[in-house]
């Protein structure tokens, strides 16, 4: 069982746990991913690495509550345990030579950026950050990303804070500008990542984006988490999940991911029935 230490809501949906995991944590580095457990009834589902601690031994987690695991998750609090928490897995994310970047949060994708940034700016590397969120209430991380950042702009989508717009403008205005990097990183819907990354071809900058497929096993067997890169088949959980954006199939990727969507309502309508304390008919 694997103890949770802290949790703590950044908004009406999304919540941060730190986990009791010390042989993980003092494993992990930015890009890798956990899969977890919450009981014995449970499925397995990934989540990226926000953070680690060694000396604490524990992980952190940022999640949204979209499925009937989150959901589940989010109604356990610090000292209750999860059954099942594995990792690290995926291959880390690796900036070497990295002078400046830009990193590119969307959303939750916020959270999957921290790591990335706050690698970089551990290296030396200059570093700007975009965070997009569709309004004020839904930002997150916005101190953390702003203490690994020499300078972060913040948008939302209806201006309620920072500038009004989506990340792509903030990066096309940062381009436009003249800034030159050596790599950008962007992580978030997949709309966004390949709006991105169909932006940064035409300026000719390395771009990788963190892909997230359906995944089940985390170790390549399953085929679950299969992408096309390149024109090659890819598994996102042993050559990911960090990508090159230029080379991904977005749309297939896309159309991959709602495969089980009406699966997915029907699980969570039944555990808010049972979670309300009531029977389904």
């Amino acid at each position: 069982m694997f103890k949770i230490l802290k949790k703590e809501k950044l908004n009406s949906n999304v919540t941060l746990m730190d986990i009791y995991a010390p042989r993980i944590a003092k494993k992990a580095q930015p890009g890798q991913f956990i899969i977890f457990i919450i009981d014995e009834w449970g499925e397995r589902i990934p989540l990226t690495i926000a953070d680690y601690n060694a000396e604490v031994g524990s992980i952190t987690i940022i999640f949204q509550e979209v499925g009937k695991t989150t959901k589940q998750l989010a109604t356990l609090n610090a000292g209750d345990s999860i059954k099942d928490f594995v990792g690290p897995l995926g291959k880390p994310s690796h900036f070497d030579g990295v002078k400046k970047a830009c990193v590119i949060g969307g959303g939750l994708g916020a959270a999957i950026a921290y790591p990335q940034a706050k690698m970089l700016h551990s290296i030396g590397a200059e570093v700007h950050s975009i965070v997009g969120f569709r309004n004020s209430d839904l930002v997150i991380l916005e101190e953390q990303m702003s203490n690994v950042s020499d300078e972060l702009y913040v948008v939302t989508e209806d201006g309620s804070k920072g500038t009004k717009g989506f990340v792509t403008n903030a990066l096309k205005k940062l381009l436009d500008e003249g800034n030159k990097y050596d790599v950008i990183v962007a992580i978030g819907p997949l709309v966004m990542m390949k709006a991105v990354s169909e932006m940064t071809r035409e300026y000719g900058v390395k771009t990788i984006v963190s892909m997230n497929p359906i995944m089940i096993d985390g170790t390549g067997m399953c085929g679950g988490c299969r992408l096309t890169v390149g024109g090659e088949t890819k598994f996102a959980c042993v050559d990911g999940p960090d990508f090159d954006g230029h080379l991904v199939n977005f749309d297939e990727a896309m159309k991959r991911q709602t495969m089980y969507k009406k699966k997915e309502i029907v699980a969570c309508e039944d555990f808010e029935c049972k979670l309300g304390g009531k029977q389904n008919a």
